[in-house]
């Protein structure tokens, strides 16, 4: 994902399940059950030394980390964290996958725009923006297999994935300036997937050609029907995870209807063991209080189907207070627990914040 929050950056912007319940209502892994669990989003380092690894996954528990989501595998520093009993889970880009050897052998497997673009050769927004189409009969297959090979490693506990969804057809309104872009109305190059295998399998399920509705983009079916393929996708890997008896988690967008909305994601219907909203305020120009309004709609749309934990931006924050403040907004909304993103501004002021609040 170093791509996706360098797009984050300098953009402006990345089973019914196996149980994944908080710390306290399970058998915590030493004495002191957490009340509230904390997650981080992770890049490991193969260059950092085991000395450097212990002395910061040892200070990671101490604050009330529960587990760290990498975004590549290292088996020093999964095994390193897992000493000191973190739990360990790759974190997955799903459907925007720009390996140089796919491309080559399948462009076929990539979304297309409603203006006719493919993500193979012509990627909206930023250059790895390389979404593939969930209505081709292989990319269910092929992605199952990609999680499959992390699920099988031993030191792996879960699997957690990333762009789960189509290319964002609206931006967070913070980012229009910096493509030059009026969203207001959703736009031909940015609205996916027209595919030929998206096409067929809408024309199949309900006898409509999509070409042939004046305005495809206002059509409540075709919506329908492509927030169903990305769910397919995601059900598809929690059956497979189920073999590993591992959990499968997700990074989403902030509340169910902008997911819907902006990125055709419909988390609230998945089949995960928890989910994991980036509910990063200063994306969308709303104040820190907006965090306990995008989880207290999460938490309702579930329903106690799954625990919703908030993701939290760090450099979106002024100082630690307006941190603590967006984890208590989190909690009193019914958070499980938060999970922070940002690497670089994860300091000993915020450990030191997390152990108080343990």
């Amino acid at each position: 994902m170093n791509s996706r929050r360098n797009f984050i950056k300098h953009a402006g912007l990345g089973l019914a399940a196996l149980q994944f319940a908080p710390l306290s209502s399970r058998a915590a892994q030493d004495s002191q059950p957490f009340l509230f669990d904390f997650w981080l989003w992770a890049r490991p380092q193969e260059k950092e030394q085991e000395s450097t690894l212990r002395k910061r996954y040892q200070s990671y528990r101490e604050a009330g980390v529960r587990g760290i989501f990498f975004e590549n595998y290292s088996k020093l520093h999964f095994q390193t964290a897992k000493e000191f009993g973190l739990e360990t889970h790759r974190w997955m880009w799903t459907m925007n996958r720009g390996e140089k050897e796919l491309l080559a052998q399948h462009p076929e497997y990539y979304a297309v725009s409603r203006s006719g673009k493919s993500c193979a050769t012509s990627p909206p927004y930023v250059g790895y923006y390389r979404f593939l189409c969930p209505s081709h009969p292989d990319v269910p297959t092929y992605l199952e297999e990609k999680a499959r090979e992390q699920l099988e490693k031993e030191d792996v506990d879960g699997l957690h994935l990333d762009y789960i969804r189509y290319p964002d057809v609206v931006l967070p309104v913070n980012l229009w300036k910096n493509y030059n872009l009026d969203q207001s109305t959703e736009l031909a190059d940015y609205d996916f997937c027209y595919s030929p295998f998206s096409k067929a399998a809408f024309l199949k399920e309900t006898g409509i050609d999509i070409d042939q509705v004046e305005r495809p983009e206002q059509s409540l079916s075709w919506r329908s029907f492509r927030y169903r393929q990305i769910t397919k996708v995601v059900n598809q890997i929690c059956a497979a995870a189920k073999d590993y008896n591992k959990p499968v988690t997700a990074a989403v967008f902030p509340t169910p209807d902008l997911a819907r909305r902006i990125v055709r994601q419909d988390w609230a219907n998945w089949e995960l063991s928890a989910v994991f909203p980036m509910i990063y305020h200063g994306f969308y120009k709303e104040p820190i209080q907006w965090i306990g309004t995008a989880v207290a709609e999460g938490v309702q749309a579930l329903n106690g189907k799954f625990p919703l934990y908030a993701g939290l931006y760090i450099p979106d924050f002024k100082n630690i207070d307006e941190i603590k403040k967006g984890i208590l907004l989190a909690k009193g909304n019914g958070a499980a627990g938060i999970s922070l993103f940002g690497e670089a501004d994860f300091d000993q002021q915020t450990i030191d914040l997390l152990r108080s609040m343990k």
